[in-house]
């Protein structure tokens, strides 16, 4: 049997019968800050679930991640909070557990949108990361500054840094990672795996693409259709896999339409 854990969480968006809830979910390395930009659009008119998976934020570290136990992990949290059924917005790595989730239990989801990924294998393409975090001497470390100038050595990406350095926080007079990086490589195997090879979620779906992106390629189309027939795509040029960040409003708006769409508020 797959042991869940208490995923750290965060509500925003008043609960009634009249609204859905929307549960998203960030990739690899992030946090519930990531998709703070949707998260604050839809809490209008949606009640926003924000979590963080295993292994990052202040989610329990635990020795495995495989799909499934993610998955498990959502479906308690869905319990807890007493939600029968949610639409669910995952990007990157959290786009591949919300996939797990759809095919696993179909009947707990109205709809799901999948930011920049594909329910494929992929190759090892976060090596360099792993082993730029691993290279920083934390117990050295004094300042945001002092390990953003070590993650420099291998990432010359600003942007990226930053993001990462997000993980970095302040215990006591010590600075310590909010991310299991040993969990993360031990289980690094099973995260650029595909999701659940079986099954099938026969309700809208919405993949949106970062134009400059090589994540959702056209050789996709087939292992994507298989699982869920009622896809759609969309794709938002000028912006690589972090196309939440980079074009917000654009990104927002297709979202926003894509539950409008199929899930009038008025009929919620």
């Amino acid at each position: 049997m797959v042991q869940a854990v208490e995923l750290n969480y965060e509500v925003t968006g008043e609960a009634n019968a009249e609204r859905a809830t929307v549960v998203l979910i960030h990739g690899l390395f992030g946090d519930l800050d990531n998709l703070k930009s949707i998260s604050r659009e839809l809490q209008e008119n949606y009640q926003v679930v924000n979590i963080e998976l295993r292994n990052h934020g202040d989610s329990p570290w635990c020795e495995t991640m495989t799909f499934i136990e993610m998955a498990a992990d959502l479906e308690a949290l869905l319990d807890k909070l007493k939600l029968d059924k949610a639409h669910i917005l995952g990007h990157s790595l959290g786009g591949k557990v919300a996939m797990e989730f759809a095919l696993e239990h179909p009947d707990r989801v109205h709809s799901l949108v999948i930011a920049d990924i594909a329910p494929v294998a992929y190759d090892a393409r976060h090596n360099t990361i792993l082993d730029a975090l691993e290279a920083v001497d934390i117990s050295n470390v004094n300042s945001r500054q002092d390990a953003d100038k070590a993650l420099a050595e291998s990432i010359s990406e600003k942007g990226v840094r930053q993001f990462l350095l997000k993980n970095l926080q302040k215990d006591g007079d010590k600075w310590v990672w909010r991310m299991n990086l040993e969990g993360l490589r031990n289980c690094y195997e099973d995260l650029i795996g595909a999701p659940a090879q079986k099954g099938e979620f026969d309700a809208p779906v919405l993949f949106i693409r970062g134009g400059d992106s090589d994540y959702i390629q056209t050789q996709h189309r087939d292992a994507i259709l298989s699982r869920f027939p009622q896809a759609e795509s969309k794709t938002i040029a000028g912006t690589g896999h972090w196309l939440h960040a980079e074009k917000p409003s654009v990104f927002n708006g297709l979202v926003e339409r894509f539950l409008e769409q199929h899930f009038p508020l008025n009929d919620e």
